[in-house]
């Protein structure tokens, strides 16, 4: 990568701010990409982890988004095939007209006005049917199938409770089972543009940018003193910072109103065996006590439940699950599926982020806009905008719309989109023969090559020859307790923006899932990290229990001092 000045400065490798990147750089403009955390170590690794067009956001009258969303949702079921695959999720419906007055006062904006209720109306089958013929119409995507209604117990569908439910309406959506690593291939997608291009495109994970008049300087952050390592002078500079833009105005000491109004959301996550055969790779939407929406989800081997949606006004990065919030999903997860009372014990681990939302005053949660736009601060020293709202299913239209504005503040035509660009790796694995193929070929197991695949899509034959050509005739072992390749992980230690062994747990190797992760995994990563000078052999030690408080203290995820038995 060049180390040379960029044109724009891009603050916050979340999903927008790499999705804005890349736009950026597919239009000859040079970037440097700047976060204080890590690569998607914000709201997008903290998400439902759906790629939809907001179903109940027709109730609010927002057409529109659901029309973008839609629209969205196809192009990236056809360009991130690697990441993005059909969901059919299922709504359990417990009455036939319920909720048909209170839908019409959020859709006319009246629903503060709505007599307070001792008991939420739930939506009947009527409203519920009525609003998945307008989704299925607004999406005119004949590769999914449409919208049907079932009976209980009908063949192939999932056995809720009987006693609460009457029947069934299903539909499909998206789902991006690593939103992580979809952000990382935008911006390994950046990089090969700027190559191409011979623009500069740098990332700088875990540092800080300090703006004095025109001049901005980038200081890398960590335990000891802050090291500037670069400055220069930004043509633009845009604030992508998410649930933080607000505090990172106040840090760059521009003048601005509050601007965001992010809410709160937990997930927490199960491999309860029998919950994961029920779903059989199906989802369900359903509608939690007090009517807001809850998604029980398959995640692979495990099942994700979420969420909750409450105001949140601290530091987005302290935000946990409370144990409020865990019963609230447990109990409602335990409404739907009675038969298996899920308790804390079946709980691995728990998240929770701050949703990137505007500012809107006492509104309720649920009712706060999901569209996003740019704001434009006026009377700054540079060019400053903030990315307001936006969303992991909306990612590209937002770059390409804010990239057009930023642009013709450059004084440039817009010369090409991503409209049609697929992402790296984004060959589709015709019905996993091309997974079997590379399994045989260059001896690793197949379960290893699909979960390969899940991370980096086609692009795993391209790290396995890379790995067979360089001599080490262990790259195939797996890290202790887990299936991962330990050449796998080596590679993505020098491809990747890996600065810290939390970056590979949660973001790069998705180890967070692993129920059987333990202290002696953490130790060879953390020995790789050693061997490629991204950590200093005297603070491994240190380094793997960083890594493990953190796992407990932001997670609840216990980490084993040895591999549990099968």
């Amino acid at each position: 990568m060049s180390s040379g000045p960029a044109n724009v400065l891009v603050l916050g490798a979340g999903i927008n701010g790499c999705a804005l990147a890349r736009e950026l750089v597919l239009n000859g403009v040079g970037v440097t990409l700047v976060d204080t955390a890590d690569i998607a170590s914000g709201a997008t690794a903290y998400s439902s982890r759906l790629i939809h067009g907001g179903l109940r956001y027709l109730e609010y009258g927002e057409f529109a988004l659901v029309r973008e969303s839609l629209e969205e949702r196809t192009r990236l079921l056809r360009l991130a095939p690697q990441f993005v695959r059909p969901l059919q999720l299922f709504i359990p419906v417990e009455n036939r007209f319920g909720g048909v007055l209170a839908s019409a006062a959020r859709f006319l904006g009246l629903e503060r006005w709505l007599r307070p209720s001792a008991e939420h109306q739930p939506r009947g089958a009527w409203l519920v049917r009525a609003g998945l013929w307008f989704y299925d119409t607004y999406a005119r995507d004949p590769t999914l199938p449409r919208r049907a209604a079932h009976q209980l117990g009908a063949p192939s569908t999932p056995p809720v409770n009987e006693a609460k439910y009457i029947g069934l309406c299903s539909y499909f959506d998206a789902q991006v089972r690593y939103p992580e690593r979809f952000t990382v291939a935008l911006v390994e997608d950046a990089r090969a543009l700027a190559a191409e291009q011979g623009v500069p495109f740098d990332v700088l994970c875990h540092h800080e940018a300090r703006l004095d008049g025109r001049c901005v300087a980038i200081d890398l952050v960590g335990d000891g003193p802050a090291t500037t390592t670069r400055s220069f002078e930004p043509a633009v500079v845009v604030n992508a910072t998410g649930a933080w833009v607000d505090l990172t105005l106040r840090r760059l000491h521009v003048q601005a109103p509050t601007l965001m109004g992010g809410t709160k959301g937990s997930h927490f996550v199960t491999h309860h065996e029998g919950l994961r055969r029920t779903l059989a790779g199906r989802g369900i939407y359903a509608e939690a006590p007090d009517g807001r929406p809850v998604f029980v989800l398959p995640l692979r081997d495990a099942v994700l439940v979420g969420t909750t949606d409450e105001p949140y006004a601290g530091d987005p990065a302290d935000a946990v699950c409370s144990s409020r919030e865990l019963d609230y999903l447990l109990a409602t997860v335990n409404e739907i599926f009675p038969q298996f009372a899920l308790t804390e014990d079946d709980v691995e681990l728990e998240y929770s982020g701050v949703r990137p939302l505007p500012a809107s005053g006492d509104a309720a949660p649920a009712s706060i806009t999901r569209r996003h736009w740019m704001e434009e601060h006026h009377g700054a020293a540079l060019p400053i905008y903030s990315i307001i709202g936006g969303k992991l299913t909306t990612c590209r239209s937002l770059a390409e719309s804010s990239a057009a504005k930023i642009l013709k503040r450059l004084g440039l035509p817009v010369r090409a989109t991503s409209r049609e660009r697929p992402l790296p790796g984004g060959e589709p694995d015709a019905g996993g023969a091309r997974c079997d193929e590379l399994a045989s070929r260059f001896g690793v197991p197949l379960d290893t090559v699909n979960r390969l695949w899940d991370l980096c899509g086609s692009r795993v034959e391209a790290v396995f020859d890379e790995l067979s050509q360089n001599g080490d005739e262990d790259w195939r072992t797996p890290l202790s307790g887990t299936w991962l390749p330990r050449g796998f992980a080596s590679w993505v230690i020098e491809h990747e923006w890996v600065s810290r062994l939390d970056d590979l747990v949660e973001r790069r190797l998705m180890l967070l899932y692993e129920p059987k992760l333990n202290e002696a995994c953490l130790r060879e990563l953390a020995s790789l990290l050693v061997a490629s000078g991204k950590l200093s052999a005297d603070r491994l030690d240190d380094e793997v229990q960083r890594t493990i408080a953190r796992l407990a203290e932001h997670f609840d995820k216990r980490v084993w001092a040895q591999s549990p038995a099968n």
